[in-house]
């Protein structure tokens, strides 16, 4: 999924980095992995072919992640142990707003239905270890004391509430509201592994990772549900001013356009193309104005774009990936003149360029230092 279950699991509360432990090395990128063959059973068969077109852009073909924008494992052990069904499935419906892991679900516009999301978590659990209910929170911890261990061990790799790092950010509202107290209190003792998250039972004392726990549950709101999908808004002609000017864009490497420049053709009403390649949910809650919506696992979608020299750029919220796959589709259908648009729809929000959709009234986290560097290009 990248854009696909981004931020599903948690790598629990703690940095890698925490002073006086030592950094475990990165897990290998599952990218190149060998997928196995379909299940017999037919639900784990659908889950699988579910994971390999929505999910494994970002999150890798045997569910380890780490392929794009530090899409996180979901088979590490100790995660399906202690997460629970309906926490991997309301993480996938819901996804993490404002962030690069999109809501799958019907209800907010995506493209996955109830049983689709059953038959995921099926594959994901398949051969691998059931859930065992985490040994119970204490509820004793100190959130005070909690804040200052978290700031000086975790914030650089888990970030706060409004702000984004390279691990899974713990402050985020849909997070807090889908993970109990046990689940966080587990993943501090046991960490991932296989990942970067190391286990911090023995680093750790009882009460300073209850203290921690504390933390976490102080970030946490009220959770909110879910509004019904909203209709999507007229998108207007594929085609952006199409009585105006060629834009004149300077890419990096023959493939990357800069957001101020495409912000900047927009204003001027250049004639271009502008494809979200994200799921729709996303495009319907935040998009560029006048962006057509072709996920990256339809590229079919192109069919409707003119292939006469005009400009087509893709975006999406990784920054790179899901983009990449659009714009190589297009290249391989002999369009002159396309690219990616570098930083991604995140960056372009933050930069106040213009958006429409249900969340554009809305604040963004900060990115993490580096977000708009060039570690996630998708080039094949």
């Amino acid at each position: 999924m990248r854009v696909a279950i981004a931020l599903l699991v948690v790598a629990a509360a703690c940095s890698s980095k925490s002073a006086g432990a030592p950094t475990p090395p990165p897990p290998t990128p599952a990218a190149d992995a060998a997928v196995a063959p379909p299940p017999a059973d037919p639900r784990v068969a659908r889950g699988q072919a579910a994971f390999q077109k929505y999910c494994a852009l970002c999150h890798g073909p045997e569910a380890k992640g780490y392929v794009a924008d530090h899409a996180p494992s979901l088979v590490s052990t100790t995660f399906l142990e202690s997460a629970d069904d309906t926490f991997i499935a309301r993480s996938i419906e819901l996804g993490r707003p404002n962030t690069p892991m999109a809501g799958y679900g019907k209800e907010l516009g995506g493209p996955l239905s109830d049983a689709d999301i059953v038959d995921i978590v099926a594959w994901l659990r398949h051969q691998r270890p059931t859930y065992k209910a985490p040994p119970p929170a204490t509820g004793k911890g100190d959130a005070k004391a909690g804040a200052a261990l978290y700031a000086s061990a975790c914030q650089k790799c888990h970030g706060d509430p409004t702000t984004r790092a390279e691990a899974v950010q713990l402050g985020h509202p849909v997070f807090l509201a889908l993970a109990s107290d046990a689940f966080l209190r587990d993943a501090i003792v046991r960490g991932r592994p296989d990942t970067p998250m190391m286990a911090f039972g023995a680093a750790l004392s009882p009460q300073q990772i209850d203290d921690l726990v504390a933390h976490l549950r102080a970030w946490a709101t009220p959770p909110v549900p879910p509004a019904p999908p909203p209709v999507p808004t007229p998108t207007g002609p594929v085609v952006l001013n199409p009585k105006g000017k060629a834009p004149s864009f300077t890419l990096r490497d023959d493939r990357f356009v800069p957001s101020a420049q495409v912000a900047a053709a927009l204003k001027q009403k250049k004639q271009l193309v502008i494809v979200d390649s994200r799921p729709p949910s996303d495009w319907l809650a935040l998009r560029i104005p006048g962006a057509i919506s072709i996920p990256h696992y339809e590229p079919a979608g192109i069919d409707k774009i003119p292939n006469d020299g005009t400009w087509v750029l893709a975006y999406c919220a990784c920054p790179h990936h899901a983009s990449g796959i659009i714009v190589d589709e297009l290249r391989k259908r002999g369009f002159k003149h396309t690219a990616v648009i570098d930083e991604g729809i995140l960056f372009w929000h933050q930069q106040g360029y213009p958006v429409e959709g249900t969340a554009a009234g809305q604040p963004l986290p900060k990115a993490p230092p580096g977000a708009a560097a060039h570690d996630h290009d998708h080039v094949h």
